[in-house]
């Protein structure tokens, strides 16, 4: 039976989709550090397509012109540092992809198709760049990496995500309305699940995991336990 250590040197991803406020972002970077891998947020793509839609006045639905703008802009993770920093260019957006105006566009922004085409052509490049990749976000498993070794979707209640998201936000210091944080994430829920292009769905065969009444490191311990009975347990790990 291949090893982990085999699978590290033929390369391996493991995709975890699901909505906003999840906590995937946090489990996903934590699961990549736990087992030696690389970590690739998706959803910092399109929120940095947000970003460039805001400053450079380009309507939301206008998918071709965001587009354009992703490709004159160098956008890329600097995958020096732990976790990968969003940068347009030089300047690093990590923090400010994340400011609440970022979040009213961004499902709009990430329905549009072209913009979509040309993200995931970019995040198969970087997989084809950095091919030991924990990759999150919500068609990961579905249409970017549908062949990837582990496909997981995680999901929570609808009021433990707001809950997690407010939490978040207030800890940036910005003041947090909790109806409305509930609402845009609902919002979002239906939109990403409507969209035609890449739409949010469990992919066929992924393993579902509920986070709602369980911490980040707990989620990670059951995601770890499931890869090493899927990939081989010699070498797991750092």
């Amino acid at each position: 039976m291949p090893t982990w250590l085999d699978q590290k040197r033929r390369g391996v991803i493991i995709t975890i989709d699901g909505p906003a406020g999840t906590g995937k972002s946090t489990v996903a970077r934590l699961l990549a550090r736990h087992l030696g891998l690389e970590f690739l947020d998706t959803g910092a793509m399109y929120r940095a397509a947000a970003l460039l839609a805001i400053e450079q006045g380009i309507a939301p639905p206008d998918g071709p012109a965001l587009a354009r703008a992703v490709g004159r802009a160098d956008l890329h993770f600097d995958f020096a540092e732990d976790p990968p920093r969003m940068k347009v260019g030089d300047r690093d957006v990590s923090v400010r992809i994340r400011d609440l105006d970022i979040g009213e566009i961004v499902s709009v922004v990430a329905s549009q198709e072209p913009l979509r085409r040309v993200l995931v052509e970019m995040q198969r490049a970087i997989a084809r760049d950095h091919p030991c990749l924990v990759s999150e976000g919500r068609d990961q498993g579905s249409v970017v990496f549908p062949e990837a070794a582990v496909r997981f979707y995680l999901d929570a209640d609808v009021t433990e995500r707001a809950r997690r998201r407010a939490g978040q936000l207030e800890a940036a210091g910005i003041e947090v309305d909790h109806d409305r944080v509930v609402r845009e994430i609902a919002q979002r829920d239906e939109m990403d699940s409507a969209r035609a292009d890449g739409p949010l769905l469990r992919p066929p065969g992924a393993i579902e995991i509920d986070s709602s009444r369980r911490s980040a490191e707990e989620v990670v311990e059951e995601l770890a336990r499931i890869v090493r009975e899927r990939l081989g347990q010699a070498g797991l790990g750092r």
